[in-house]
């Protein structure tokens, strides 16, 4: 009953503690309480800050290596690609000599005048020829046309009939010849100076 006497009934109807009993004697306990719940706050947010950062160095590692990666494969498939190129090319210059000798000997079998083996020998050489241009192979023109370092190799230079000609080709000695657009045989030629 003396607990009733100490509640007092405030305005709004809701008890009140007497004041003594509002204050609480054992504020140490709480404080040494908010200390040890600060500490453990400190603690998980270093911790959190800790494994952030190895998030980051290890997100910063997969990026790298993915990167390492796509650029070997893009690489290696870039290599593919120039390593069958020359091979081919390397496969093409073995061919030129049979190809000039397959000219050469069309140019004996008009003059001799055997139609039925001319006619055969063409069609091996057109057939050859084509197989030829089918894979790359393009016969650099250089008749007429303004001497050229990157296409044309000059063999010698003779007067020029006329003013037109000047440091232009005049003959061809041997055909020049590109593969997909590079150069695998200069064309040797005489220039008109």
């Amino acid at each position: 009953m003396e607990e009733e006497k100490n509640i007092e009934i405030q305005e709004d109807g809701n008890p009140q503690q007497p004041e003594q009993q509002m204050e609480n004697p054992s504020t140490e306990p709480q404080e040494t309480e908010r200390k040890r719940h600060k500490g453990r706050r400190d603690r998980a947010k270093a911790a959190l800050e800790e494994e952030k950062a190895k998030y980051a160095q290890l997100n910063d590692t997969y990026l790298r290596i993915y990167s390492e990666f796509d650029n070997y494969r893009k690489r290696t498939a870039k290599e593919k690609l120039e390593l069958s190129a020359t091979a081919s090319a390397a496969v093409m210059k073995d061919l030129l000599p049979v190809l000039d000798d397959f000219e050469r000997a069309l140019q004996n079998m008009e003059k001799n005048g055997n139609e039925a083996d001319l006619q055969g020998v063409t069609l091996i050489y057109n057939k050859f020829k084509s197989t030829l241009q089918k894979r790359g192979l393009e016969e650099i023109v250089a008749v007429d046309c303004d001497f050229n370092t990157d296409e044309h190799e000059a063999l010698t230079m003779i007067p020029a009939p006329d003013e037109s000609k000047k440091g232009k080709v005049i003959d061809v000695i041997q055909k020049g010849y590109k593969l997909n657009g590079t150069v695998i045989r200069f064309a040797r030629v005489v220039v008109g100076n």
